[in-house]
């Protein structure tokens, strides 16, 4: 990824004024706590990015922002993957690229160890991206066609010497294809002689060049075929043990990112709407935009087709531009009460799970969370 030579710059006016809502941050370390995941490696607390919308062509006016993200909030641990799901435009490809400050955030932090990221530019960054990398969905436009293989992986070195000499840096190539399953001798190769696999084995032998701890993979199998993506998904839970990294997983498949995340975060318009373990989430779900989701997973068996609880959501999404005031998925929810228009609910776990240690004890921002079964594959 090559450094930044001028600092991008927000065109949201007014950043001072945006205010990113609370999100139960207290809970969620609580709960950290007591369950003995230690200190994360990494935090985001209330990120929120407005995308202006402006009229004219002379004299541009903002009449208004799209809310791509609107005040989400996590943790990730060391050593572990979180699954982040959500439907097309809820906002999880704009949190891979906040965290990546590929965009600027118009308001919100992300502490790196401790560090918050969204104030850095310059050294300090580029640093900080040394330990930060990124697989990119599609891997046909994320790997330059006039590169060969060696230059693309050996890129990372280009911009941080001090990782690799340059007498070892063909070396160290050859042994990255070889780790992600490539045959070293491919080096001299360009882009368009690889199947869509074997790309995307590419670009996640660039993501480890530099030795990151977090690996950001926004969407990395969704444009690869079913046999394809299981190998790659192999390939990045082998990976994870043996270089100790830590995934933060964007996808749209729920089973691929059941099988492959520790904990995972569900999104809807712009904000989290439940997060807890891969079985809390799955098998107790609380959330009612999550039970609707899991709802509509496909059912190969006929049998349990017939008898599965299924859920069918009203309404169209909510433009981003003019979200719904309070509960921003009352327009679809079959709960919504007078509350959730004028009250906006935290993700925080639900008052009458506080004192349980059952699997529904996990945050979820709903004003009446209640455990509810969903049958899935």
């Amino acid at each position: 990824m090559a450094e930044l030579k001028k600092e991008p710059v927000d065109a949201t006016p007014n950043v001072s004024d945006v205010k990113a809502p609370a999100a139960g941050a207290e809970a969620v370390a609580a709960l950290d706590k007591s369950m003995g995941r230690g200190e994360p490696i990494l935090q985001v607390r209330n990120l929120v990015k407005h995308f202006p919308l402006t009229q004219g062509i002379l004299f541009k006016k903002q009449i208004g922002a799209v809310k791509a993200v609107d005040g989400v909030s996590f943790d990730l641990y060391a050593g572990e993957t979180l699954g982040i799901v959500g439907e097309s435009g809820c906002g999880k490809s704009t949190v891979a690229r906040l965290l990546m400050t590929l965009e600027r955030a118009t308001a919100g932090e992300v502490f790196y160890k401790g560090q918050d990221i969204t104030k850095l530019s310059g050294r300090a960054l580029k640093a900080v991206r040394r330990n930060i990398q990124m697989v990119f969905q599609d891997p046909y436009t994320s790997l330059n066609p006039r590169m060969t293989v060696g230059d693309i992986i050996g890129e990372p070195y280009e911009i941080h010497p001090e990782v690799a000499p340059k007498e070892s840096r063909r070396r160290k190539v050859q042994d990255l294809l070889d780790v992600v399953g490539l045959n070293p001798e491919y080096i001299n190769r360009y882009p368009h002689q690889f199947s869509g696999g074997q790309r995307q084995r590419i670009g996640i032998a660039r993501g480890l060049a530099l030795n990151p701890e977090i690996i950001i993979c926004d969407e990395p199998v969704s444009a690869l075929d079913v046999s394809v993506q299981a190998q790659v998904i192999n390939l990045m839970a082998q990976l994870q043990d043996e270089f100790k990294l830590s995934y933060l997983f964007i996808a749209h498949d729920l089973s691929i990112v059941r099988h492959i995340s520790d904990r995972v975060g569900v999104m809807y318009l712009g904000k989290m709407a439940e997060i807890g373990t891969d079985t809390q989430i799955y098998d107790h779900p609380t959330h009612p935009y999550t039970q609707a989701l899991l709802s509509a997973v496909p059912v190969p068996d006929p049998s349990a087709r017939e008898g599965r609880d299924r859920i069918i959501l009203t309404g169209d999404v909510p433009s981003p531009a003019n979200p719904p005031s309070g509960c921003r998925f009352r327009t679809r929810c079959w709960k919504a009460e007078e509350r959730c228009a004028t009250e906006e609910p935290l993700l925080a776990i639900p008052e009458r799970f506080v004192e349980g240690t059952t699997p529904a004890t996990h945050e979820s921002a709903c004003h009446f969370a209640e455990e509810r079964s969903v049958l899935v594959s």
